[in-house]
């Protein structure tokens, strides 16, 4: 049974969110398998749900108010339960990635966020955001580094990174900046806390893969897939494209070079940058 989160529903959008829909299925009768089964989800999704460890779903709460009969309440809590510091479209992926085990990254152009620098996370942000005031680049570039404290903690997910070598040579932010991107990287690697493969591009033949994705594992819920692009992303949870996706990172992993030989290649390109 899925254990609920330690808030409290009236300070907690969320927490009141999964109170209230339990206390509709309660007042309609019905199990969470057998409203899952009416909603098109699964029971153990309802119990999420009810216990606010998922953040609901517009699409979700409208079909639940309707086998509900609850006007469009749930889709009003819904709301407010779906505000996040990150951009909408990764929200739920940023909470996912809170409780995953292990992380498997694959980064075709850019540096995944969760082994991103300062200085390299400011670049990006001021490169998709051009016209943005400086205080809103910093307050993105602050929630980038948040997320990072996942890595810190007593038990972090296994973080597992396959870049594509263009990324190493895409000079974002300028040398000083992507060298030092680059050496963080490598540190990370040498002390073993996440594991880092390039995929150099005479590989790319066999593995080429044009979006960036990660794979995510956890230990009483199903993997699931975020695909991100430009300003958008998805969360992919049908396992006949997330078995796809599987596939496609054992291939690009298996074509990449060993990680030590990336780690040295890492070194490598970053003295490249910083030397005079």
């Amino acid at each position: 049974m899925t254990q609920p989160r330690n808030t409290d529903p009236y300070t907690d959008p969320r927490a009141f969110y999964g109170s209230e829909l339990r206390r509709l299925r309660e007042a309609a009768m019905l199990s969470q398998e057998q409203l899952g089964e009416r909603a098109f989800c699964s029971g153990t999704y309802v119990g999420q749900l009810e216990a606010a460890t998922r953040r609901p779903q517009l699409d979700l709460s409208r079909l639940l108010d309707e086998v509900l009969g609850s006007g469009e309440h749930l889709q009003r809590l819904c709301r407010l339960a779906r505000k996040s510091k990150v951009a909408d479209y990764f929200a739920d992926a940023a909470e996912l990635e809170q409780q995953a085990k292990t992380i498997s990254e694959y980064a075709p152009v850019l540096v995944p966020g969760l082994l991103q620098t300062e200085g390299y996370a400011r670049a990006i942000t001021r490169t998709t955001l051009p016209l943005a005031p400086q205080e809103e680049v910093e307050g993105h570039v602050h929630t980038r580094m948040e997320r990072q404290r996942i890595l810190d903690v007593s038990t972090p997910p296994m973080l597992w990174a396959v870049l594509h070598e263009a990324v190493l040579r895409v000079p974002l932010g300028g040398p000083d900046v992507i060298g030092g991107q680059l050496l963080h990287l490598a540190v990370l690697g040498r002390e073993h806390r996440v594991m880092v493969q390039v995929l150099p591009f005479a590989a790319s033949a066999h593995a080429l893969i044009q979006e960036a994705f990660r794979l995510m594992t956890f230990d009483e819920a199903p993997i699931v897939v975020y695909a991100e692009g430009a300003h958008t992303g998805q969360l992919i949870e049908d396992p006949g494209l997330v078995e796809r996706f599987q596939k496609s990172y054992d291939l690009v992993r298996a074509a990449a070079l060993s990680p030590m030989a990336s780690l040295d290649l890492l070194e490598s390109v970053a003295k490249d940058y910083t030397r005079p």
